[in-house]
């Protein structure tokens, strides 16, 4: 699936696309991870895995995985869940919608591909911009996750239903 937008388009990742990836989340975020890490959620759940494309070039991702366990948001003792491992795009490219077009194919994919059916992340308490964007698509502040990061700072649970 490859998608045109305004200046830019999503398109699933693919495995040449990992070393970019990995560099967009070591500039762009604090919390990094190794390579296989990269390539063991793009073989597993590669169908909720995006990247977004300027000009042939990419410049920002979001990689998810499914769980199962206790729900936050939907009625049951056991779902089938989404987690939004990781989204970045760097710092030039943002405020163009591309993040909120990556989520937006990342929670698609996870319901009709993988049919979960609610979705999570974790957010910095300190990054507003972001929470911002979840809370604009649908996402609630679940609970406080404190010292979560390796500096020590919380974060928020953020859920919604699929």
């Amino acid at each position: 699936m490859t998608t045109d937008k305004p200046g830019y388009i999503i398109r699933k990742a693919r495995k040449e696309d990992i070393p970019t990836v990995m560099y967009i989340n070591k500039v762009s975020l604090p919390e990094n991870y190794p390579e296989w890490f990269f390539e063991e959620h793009l073989e597993r759940w590669g169908e909720a895995f995006f990247v977004a494309e300027v000009d042939g070039k990419v410049v920002g991702y979001v990689m998810s995985r499914v769980e199962y366990g206790a729900p936050f948001v939907v009625e049951g003792t056991f779902v089938k869940k989404g987690h939004i491992v990781s989204i970045a795009v760097l710092e030039q490219y943002r405020r163009r919608g591309i993040g909120r077009s990556l989520m937006e194919y990342a929670l698609k994919a996870l319901k009709e591909v993988y049919d979960c059916r609610e979705v999570y992340l974790e957010v910095r308490v300190s990054n507003e911009p972001a929470i911002r964007l979840y809370e604009r698509l649908g996402f609630r502040k679940v609970r406080i996750i404190p010292m979560y990061y390796l500096d020590g700072e919380d974060a928020y649970l953020m859920a919604r239903e699929l």
